[in-house]
C-alpha cells in the first residue's frame, strides 16, 4: 500500500505490479492511477481518514508524504499528523514493514561536512523536526519501520531547476555550497529493492540515505546544465539568493551495501536522461 500515491508511488508500484504484487494507492482524490493499481480515496491529514487501512491489512506500507505548507505547521500536518493517522488506521494490524520516505534535511550538518545514517539529527530546523518526529512515532508504535532519507529528488524534464537555468540564472561559485541528489527512478528502484529484500527474509536497516555517488558543488551542476542547454557565458548571471542553505555531503555506503545498483550514479548520467526528454 502506497500512502500518498503520487509520482514515486506510481513508479515503485509499477515495478512491483510487474512482479505480481497487489498494489493499493491511497490518495486524496480519485484521479486515475495506472492499470493494475487499486485506489483508496482518503485524506491522510484528517483524523480517522485511514480507518479502512486495517481491513486492507497490507503486508507492506510505503509512505510518500508531502508537507501541507512550507512552515512548521505544514510539515506537522503532512508528516507527523499523517503518520499518527496511519498508526491509528492500522489498529492492531502490523505490516511486515513500513517504508517511510524521509529527507536528508533531517540531519543537523549545515557547513558542508559529511553525513551518514548515524549522524546527528537537527534540533533547530523546526519543519525538519516534524519529519524526525514522524519517524520516531512509527518506532514508538513498535512497527517494523525503515526511513529512506532522500536527498534532492529530480527527474522531471520541466522541473524548477532546469526551468531556471534555461533563463540563465545560476547560483554563484563562491562560497561553495554542496548539494546532493537522486534520480526519481533510483528512489523507486531502491524502495522496490528493499521491499524485495524484506520479502526474501533479509535484514533491513531502520534508516538509509538515498543519494547518488557524487555530492558536488551546486554551481558546478548548474554550470554543466547551462552548457548542456546551449547557453554561453554571456547569457549567464549569478543570483546569491540561489545559494544552497544548510549544505552537507551525503554518504550512501549503506545503500550500496544493501545490494542496490544505482541507475544514475552521478548528476551527469541522471540529467542526460532528463534532458533527452525535453
Amino acid at each position: 500500500m502506497f500512502l500518498g500515491c503520487g509520482d514515486l508511488g506510481i513508479r515503485c508500484g509499477q515495478l512491483l505490479l510487474a512482479e505480481g504484487a497487489r498494489v493499493v494507492g491511497v490518495r486524496r482524490s480519485d484521479g486515475r492511477l495506472p492499470a493494475g493499481f487499486e485506489t483508496l480515496v482518503a485524506d491522510y491529514t484528517r483524523a480517522g481518514s485511514l480507518d479502512a487501512v486495517r481491513s486492507l491489512a497490507p503486508d507492506y506500507v510505503v509512505t510518500t508524504l508531502k508537507p501541507m505548507g512550507r512552515d512548521e505547521a505544514g510539515y506537522r500536518a503532512g508528516f507527523l499528523e499523517a503518520t499518527q493517522n496511519l498508526i491509528a488506521g492500522l489498529g492492531v494490524h502490523e505490516p511486515r514493514r513500513v517504508m517511510f520516505v524521509s529527507s536528508t534535511r533531517v540531519f543537523a550538518e549545515q557547513h558542508g561536512g559529511w553525513v551518514d545514517e548515524d549522524s546527528p539529527l537537527s534540533d533547530s530546523d523546526r519543519p525538519a523536526m516534524q519529519i524526525i518526529e514522524a519517524e520516531r512515532a512509527l518506532l514508538a508504535a513498535q512497527l517494523a519501520a525503515t526511513s529512506v532519507r532522500c536527498s534532492g529528488i529530480y527527474g522531471e524534464p520541466q522541473g524548477r531547476l532546469l526551468s531556471r537555468i534555461a533563463t540563465g540564472r545560476l547560483c554563484p561559485p563562491e562560497p561553495v555550497s554542496y548539494s546532493n541528489r537522486i534520480h526519481r527512478d533510483d528512489v523507486a528502484g531502491f524502495l522496490a529493492h528493499l521491499l524485495r529484500s524484506e520479502a526474501a527474509g533479509e535484514e533491513i536497516a531502520t534508516a538509509y540515505i538515498a543519494s547518488d555517488d557524487q555530492p558536488v558543488a551546486q554551481h558546478e551542476v548548474e554550470l554543466w546544465l547551462a552548457s548542456q542547454l546551449g547557453l554561453s557565458g554571456t547569457e549567464l548571471s549569478f543570483d546569491a539568493q540561489r545559494m544552497v542553505s544548510g549544505h552537507k555531503r551525503c554518504r550512501n555506503r549503506r545503500l550500496h551495501t544493501s545490494g542496490y545498483a544505482l541507475r544514475y550514479p552521478d548528476y551527469k548520467s541522471g540529467y542526460q536522461q532528463v534532458l533527452a526528454q525535453r
